[in-house]
C-alpha cells in the first residue's frame, strides 16, 4: 500500500526527522488560508498522487498551466492560485502513463534553500531478506537513470537483522554522499529515525529523493515516498486510515476485498490461474507465443466458487482484454469449484470474448464435466503450452 508525500512528512516528523512545514488542501477555497499558514518567503505547491516525476509531469486541461506538478510561488496568493489551478486535473508523469492521475490533493510548504541534494532510500532486499539502505550523491534523479549511467555513484548495503542499525551504518553513508562537520552526525541520527520508522511499521519501501543539504548545511527531506507490506496492515490501524483508494486501480481494489491477487497490466489476454508460480508460467508463455497478458491474477489454493466468479468478472470488466485463459493445477484447489465458478460468473456477466480452458489435477474429470455441459462456447486445451498457443490464436484471429 501506498501513501501520499504529506502523509509520509508527517510520519518522518513522528520520528523526529526533519522536513519542511506544510498543509495539504483538498477544496481551492481553502488554498489561501491554508498557504497563509506557512511563513514564506518561497511557497511549494505539490500535485498530490501516487506517482513519481510530478516535477516533469504535464496536465492534460490547458487551465492547469504549462507548469509541473511542483511548483515555486513567492506569495500567500500565487501559492493559492497555482493550487487551485491544479486541483481537480489531471497530472501526467512517466510513472501514470498516458492516462495520467486526477489530483484531488494538493501539499503547500515552505520552501529550502538548496546546497546539494541526494539520493536516499530503505527497502528490502530479497536475495538476503534483509532491509536494505541505498544512497547516492544524484539526488533529484530517477535512480534507475543513475544505476544505468553511474552505477558506481550508488552505495548499497543491507543490515544484519541480528544487530539491527548501528552507528557505523549512517557514518557509512555520510561519507559515502561527501558530508562533513555536523552533517556527518545529522547523517547517523537520521538514519537511525527512517530505520526505526521503516521497521516498526512494515515498510516495504521508503525513498528520500532528493534528500537535501540546505544552505545552513544541514540535512532536510525534500520528498518522501512510502509503501507498506499489505500482509502487515492488520497491526497497523493507524497506516490504513492513510489509504487512498482513489488512488487505486478500481480492478485491484475490488479484487481486495475477495482476497484476490490481482495486478493490472497493459496486455490483451486475460489470465485466472491457481498459484504465484503458475501464474508467471502462465504469463511468460502467453509472451512467448506472441502475445501479452492483460494482469496477475492468482485465486489461491482454497478458493471458493464465489472468489472464482468475482475473479472472473473482474477480467472481463477490463476493456483491453481480447481473451481469457484460465489454468488450473488442482492440488489444494479443486478442478470443479473452478468450473463451478466460471460457469457461474459466464452467465451472469456473459462472454464476448474467446474463452481457453486448461484444467489438471483434482477432481479434473468432475471439472471438464460442468464445463462441457454447462453449453459455454468454451475451448478446452491439454496442457499448458496448448492452452497458451490456442488463445492467443484466437485473440488475434
Amino acid at each position: 500500500m501506498n501513501i501520499h508525500e504529506y502523509q509520509a512528512k508527517a510520519l518522518l516528523r513522528n520520528y523526529g526527522a526533519p522536513v519542511s512545514d506544510g498543509h495539504v488542501v483538498t477544496r481551492a477555497e481553502e488554498a489561501k488560508t491554508i498557504a497563509g499558514e506557512l511563513e514564506g518567503p518561497i511557497w511549494v505547491v505539490k500535485a498530490q498522487i501516487h506517482a513519481g516525476g510530478r516535477g516533469k509531469g504535464h496536465f492534460v486541461e490547458p487551465e492547469a498551466g504549462e507548469k509541473g506538478g511542483v511548483r515555486l510561488t513567492k506569495s500567500v496568493g500565487e501559492a493559492a492560485e497555482e493550487a487551485k489551478k491544479m486541483l481537480g486535473r489531471t497530472l501526467v508523469t512517466h510513472q501514470t502513463g498516458p492516462v495520467g492521475k486526477q489530483v484531488g490533493r494538493v501539499y503547500i510548504e515552505d520552501g529550502a534553500g538548496i546546497e546539494r541534494e541526494l539520493y536516499l532510500a530503505l527497502l528490502v532486499d530479497r536475495q538476503s531478506s534483509r532491509i536494505a539502505f541505498v544512497c547516492s550523491t544524484e539526488g533529484g534523479m530517477d535512480i534507475e537513470e543513475v544505476a544505468a549511467s553511474t552505477p558506481d555513484k550508488i552505495l548499497s548495503f543491507s543490515i544484519d537483522p541480528v544487530t539491527g542499525y548501528q552507528g557505523f551504518h549512517g557514518r557509512r553513508i555520510a561519507f559515502a554522499l561527501g558530508l562533513s562537520g555536523k552533517q556527518i552526525k545529522q547523517c547517523v541520527t537520521l538514519m537511525g529515525q527512517l530505520y526505526k520508522l521503516f521497521t516498526d511499521k512494515d515498510c516495504e519501501m521508503l525513498e528520500i529523493n532528493p534528500l537535501i543539504v540546505t544552505d545552513a548545511g544541514d540535512l532536510k527531506c525534500l520528498d518522501a515516498k512510502m509503501g507498506f507490506d499489505s500482509n502487515a496492515l492488520y497491526r497497523h490501524d493507524d497506516i490504513l486510515a492513510l489509504r487512498d483508494e482513489t488512488e487505486e486501480d478500481p480492478k485491484e481494489l475490488q479484487a481486495s476485498k475477495y482476497d484476490l491477487n490481482y495486478i493490472a497490466l497493459e496486455g490483451e489476454i486475460g489470465c485466472m490461474v491457481n498459484g504465484a508460480g503458475l501464474a508467471m508460467a502462465t504469463m511468460d508463455i502467453i509472451k512467448l507465443y506472441g502475445s501479452e497478458p492483460a494482469n496477475f491474477l492468482d485465486v489461491g489454493g482454497g478458493a471458493t466458487r464465489e472468489k472464482v466468479t468475482e475473479a472472473f468478472k473482474i477480467i472481463t470488466s477490463d476493456p483491453n482484454v481480447k481473451g481469457i485463459l484460465v489454468n488450473i493445477f488442482g492440488g489444494i484447489m479443486r478442478c470443479d469449484v473452478i468450473a463451478e465458478g466460471v460457469v457461474a460468473a459466464v452467465k451472469e456477466v456473459g462472454l464476448k470474448v474467446p474463452l481457453v480452458v486448461r484444467l489438471e489435477g483434482t477432481n479434473v474429470e468432475k471439472g471438464k464435466d460442468i464445463i462441457n455441459g454447462s453449453g459455454l462456447d468454451v475451448i478446452a486445451a491439454d496442457n499448458l503450452s496448448d492452452a497458451a498457443e490456442k488463445i492467443v490464436k484466437a485473440v488475434k484471429g
